[in-house]
């Protein structure tokens, strides 16, 4: 390897180490609803503005002793793993298109794929970091993944090769399509497979496991104000309850009171907006505080969340629908491992919520990362399954 390789490796990890800096804000202030522009880096403890020197790229944070300088709160490890994370992965997959140990480089037109799949790389960090900490995916890593996806593959074709399956549809067309319009067939299918797939999953998992009956012990008081149900142990938010129009909370009250009513024996039904006594409908917004002593009570969940949903469809409109049939069963083993494992050590109960976003992310990382290498496993596995049909159906 020449001094000059090293040196440009050099600079991408070093780039990637920067853009990782700036995911950090946007893992911090998204789900905040906050602008990623304005106004510039500042400690979120004492809102003191980060100087450039104390702001290099996990230098400073090493620098720094790991806390503030003005207020010396401890900066939390998450910053400077996002930074090194994203300079690897950056790095990873600069020398995997790259390919120094088998000269030549490939063309400059197959090379414009690094900075693709790094905005990729990208999307994927900030959607893990943000679902493990808050449970949902900004919906301009969903979305705008989805567009831009359909977009590039208007003006990027090797984004999205040939593969038989879409090839095979194409030519049901009454006329030829050019090698745009095809790129971004394959790209608006692997969306929709993506998309409809974890759809199908989730409502049918909303089927299954829609409702989630808590027991509670006697005497018990709960209460619903501020856009919470508060519970003995826990209080969940109105926005973690209700999905959907249909969600509902449903109990048995042997004594509810709100404002200056009272009722006992009672059947109470919640919407989002409503709640509804023996039949008799009155709007949140008018009762205030909620106080009722239940044994059991009813409320709505989500198998996933539809942030998922978006991901994958965003993760197939970038890399095809193959991505999106490996993401889901690497996710799918991966989520139920750690699940399993977290329940087996008490850190969750079969209850507990798991965030599946990270596991799509990892799924969509590996297939980034060896997607020739799996793409030749798929092919023999349909080549083996098409025999074995053919097989079948001619001896019939």
């Amino acid at each position: 390897m020449t001094g000059l390789q090293l040196y440009i490796d050099f600079i991408v990890f070093s780039f990637g180490a920067v853009v990782g800096s700036f995911l950090n804000v946007c893992i911090h202030r998204m789900p905040l609803d906050q602008s990623i522009v304005t106004p510039p880096s500042h400690c979120p403890h004492c809102n003191q503005r980060i100087r450039w020197a104390d702001n290099i790229p996990l230098f400073s944070y090493l620098a720094l002793g790991r806390k503030c300088r003005h207020c010396g709160v401890r900066i939390s490890s998450r910053y400077f793993l996002v930074e090194l994370l994203t300079a690897a992965l950056f790095l990873l997959m600069w020398l995997k298109l790259t390919q120094w140990a088998d000269p030549p480089l490939h063309g400059v037109y197959e090379l414009l794929k690094a900075p693709v799949y790094w905005m990729i790389i990208a999307g994927l960090i900030v959607a893990t970091f943000i679902d493990f900490e808050h449970y949902i995916i900004p919906n301009e890593i969903t979305f705008g993944g989805i567009i831009v996806g359909l977009l590039l593959s208007l003006v990027y074709s090797p984004l999205q090769p040939n593969d038989a399956v879409t090839s095979s549809i194409l030519k049901l067309a009454p006329i030829a399509i050019p090698a745009w319009g095809a790129s971004f067939f394959r790209s608006f299918f692997g969306m929709l497979v993506g998309g409809l797939i974890l759809f199908s999953i989730a409502e049918f998992g909303k089927l299954l496991f829609g409702r989630l009956r808590v027991k509670l012990p006697p005497d018990v008081t709960i209460f619903i104000a501020d856009g919470k149900l508060k519970l003995p142990d826990e209080e969940v938010d109105w926005a973690d309850l209700f999905f959907r129009a249909s969600d509902k909370i449903r109990f048995t009250a042997a004594f509810l009171k709100f404002a200056d009513e009272e009722f006992t024996d009672a059947i109470v039904i919640v919407e989002k907006d409503a709640i509804t006594i023996n039949g008799e409908r009155h709007p949140l917004a008018d009762v205030g505080i909620i106080e009722a002593k239940t044994s059991e009570i009813v409320i709505p969940r989500e198998a996933m969340g539809f942030g998922d949903v978006k991901l994958l469809a965003g993760i197939g409109a970038f890399l095809g629908w193959e991505a999106t049939v490996f993401s889901i069963f690497l996710s799918s083993a991966a989520g139920a491992i750690v699940g399993l494992a977290l329940i087996a050590i008490g850190k969750k109960d079969l209850q507990g919520r798991i965030p599946y976003g990270p596991y799509i992310a990892l799924g969509a990382l590996v297939w980034l990362f060896a997607e020739d290498q799996l793409l030749a496993i798929m092919a023999g596995y349909l080549g083996n399954m098409k025999d074995l049909l053919t097989l079948v159906f001619s001896r019939g």
